[in-house]
């Protein structure tokens, strides 16, 4: 494994992965159109190249022999949906699932929080699908603590989210 800062080349594989990841995670029951529409608007290699190249999101990525396997997102100036975060926000965080398990994650969300402290980051928040009990679970044992909710939102649609908290010493 190796990580390392995204660059332009890499926008098509994190996009790929998202939406991968996404739809994997999200849709169990089948893909409506509605669902499609929005994963093949969002996850774009355009949408990504931008992401990359702002110097408000840290983007990490984890590359195996093969190709790019996981990254991570952190996004400065990004107010949390509850009172006691910081504005910065691990946005995206997605390893393939068949990845899981190698510490591919645990080594993606120490280096970012590396870079939070390096930049004097008190804190960060994420917030993730209160059905997702894999990630609530990982990020719990990362020490994350619960610290409200919010409605993550597809057009008209409300999704209940989880708000959680890391202090960073």
């Amino acid at each position: 494994m190796v990580f390392r800062l995204a660059n332009d080349s890499d926008a098509s594989s994190i996009a790929a992965i998202s939406i991968e990841v996404w739809v994997g995670t999200y849709l169990k029951n089948g893909v409506s159109a509605f669902f499609a529409d929005y994963a093949l608007q969002e996850f774009t290699v355009e949408k990504t190249s931008r992401l990359i190249r702002d110097p408000d999101q840290f983007m990490l990525v984890s590359e195996n022999s093969e190709g790019l396997d996981g990254f991570i997102r952190v996004s400065a100036n990004s107010p949390a949906p509850v009172s006691g975060c910081s504005e910065v926000e691990i946005s995206t965080f997605y390893v393939q699932p068949r990845h899981h398990g190698k510490g591919i994650g645990t080594c993606l969300l120490s280096a970012a929080l590396d870079h939070c402290r390096d930049a004097s980051v008190g804190s960060v928040w994420l917030a993730t699908n209160a059905e997702n009990d894999p990630a609530i679970a990982f990020y719990l044992a990362a020490g994350f603590e619960h610290v409200g909710e919010t409605h993550f939102r597809i057009g008209d649609q409300g999704y209940l989210n989880n708000v959680y908290r890391l202090s960073l010493p």
